[in-house]
């Protein structure tokens, strides 16, 4: 795992008459991940045509990315380019590695 990422997700915000809003984001915690590029297919390439660029992140499974939601961003600490999370799951299904499917160039 080579890459940096800080995870970020939108405070919630009183407006004042005791309703809740979603507000700036906030980081919360950086882990270290692997960034698998997306294949060329069709879709890939249309994304990328777009400025928008398709990743697959893997994390380590623990107590804090158990919370990532597809509500979240992830920032890579090292170019700072912000990623959408579109997706977030434990695909080898033995608790130790957190996929998550997301498209670089696109705010949350």
């Amino acid at each position: 795992m080579r890459e940096r990422v800080r995870f970020a997700r939108r405070d919630r915000i009183d407006d004042g008459f005791g309703n809740r809003r979603s507000g700036d984001f906030i980081a919360l915690f950086e882990r270290s991940a692997q960034f698998i590029m997306k294949p060329g297919s069709e879709a890939a390439l249309a994304a990328r045509l777009e400025g928008r660029q398709p990743v697959t992140m893997i994390v380590r499974l623990d107590r804090q990315t158990r919370e990532i939601t597809p509500s979240w961003a992830a920032q890579d600490a090292r170019t700072s380019v912000i990623y959408a999370i579109q997706a977030a799951a434990d695909m080898d299904r033995r608790g130790q590695w957190l996929t998550l499917v997301c498209m670089g160039g696109e705010v949350p």
